[in-house]
């Protein structure tokens, strides 16, 4: 299946863009393919730019209060420098590098509400932007995170939302500005925590995985955060029992901070 998306790109008797992709389905470190099929319109047009970008929603805190803003994270050129004659065809194949530190928008093939990710078709005409609405990407896990999340499945955790925050993790090194956090409800035997929050900072060989707990306030206590980090080795990710290690670090958290 592709998704296909033509818009005018400078107004009316403007070129005209589409982009086809191979696959909507990717994970990180992997590659979104296709081809932008340009159309000239009712007169020639110098195209000085043809660009594919990765963009996401992203949290922004700003004092008090908070917003959302679309980030480009990934950018890859793909033509420019040449006339296209009105009512031409031009095609332009590409191949766009995602990010390893990609977030997720899709778990055990169903969609992670709370985040997406979508190519933007961006064309520079007579030095002016105009870009396309967004061609959505489902981001699968890798293996290794797809086994984590597994674990919490299994402990009991259920899914309850997911969002990109803008921030960096204090002793984790980011590619991109932002980081994914993906929301759980507690099972039962850990009636003392509100959620649970995972995040994922992927490389190539390996990842680190940052856990919050959030613990339930009570009448005359406050709730406050308890924060675990671990690496992960990809080669190494079947030969331990995660939902044994992972139930340990939050039993071990847990405790630490009171949270029982």
């Amino acid at each position: 299946m592709v998704f296909k998306k033509l818009m005018q790109a400078m107004g009316v008797g403007g070129p005209s863009v589409e982009t086809v992709l191979r696959s909507p389905h990717t994970t990180p470190g992997g590659v979104v393919s296709g081809e932008v099929n340009l159309i000239g319109g009712e007169h020639d047009s110098e195209i000085h730019g043809l660009n594919l970008a990765l963009r996401t929603r992203v949290e922004v805190e700003s004092g008090d209060s908070e917003f959302h803003r679309d980030v480009e994270f990934a950018k890859v050129r793909v033509a420019g420098g040449f006339t296209l004659k009105a009512g031409a065809k031009h095609a332009s194949p590409f191949q766009l590098q995602v990010p390893w530190q990609t977030p997720l928008t899709h778990v055990f093939g169903q969609p992670l509400r709370g985040t997406t990710v979508g190519v933007a078709t961006e064309l520079e005409v007579a030095r002016a932007v105009d870009a396309t609405d967004l061609d959505p990407v489902a981001v699968h896990p890798l293996p290794a995170q797809e086994r984590i999340l597994t674990a919490f499945a299994n402990l009991g955790f259920g899914f309850r939302n997911a969002d990109c925050e803008q921030g960096r993790i204090h002793g984790v090194h980011q590619e991109v500005p932002f980081y994914q956090e993906i929301e759980f409800y507690p099972p039962p035997q850990y009636r003392g925590i509100n959620q649970l929050e995972v995040t994922f900072v992927a490389y190539p060989q390996s990842m680190e995985v940052v856990l919050e707990l959030d613990k339930r306030g009570g009448l005359f206590t406050e709730g406050h955060d308890s924060f675990s980090r671990f690496s992960v080795d990809y080669a190494h990710i079947a030969v331990t029992d995660w939902e044994n290690h992972l139930g340990g670090i939050i039993d071990q958290a847990a405790h630490r901070r009171g949270f029982f």
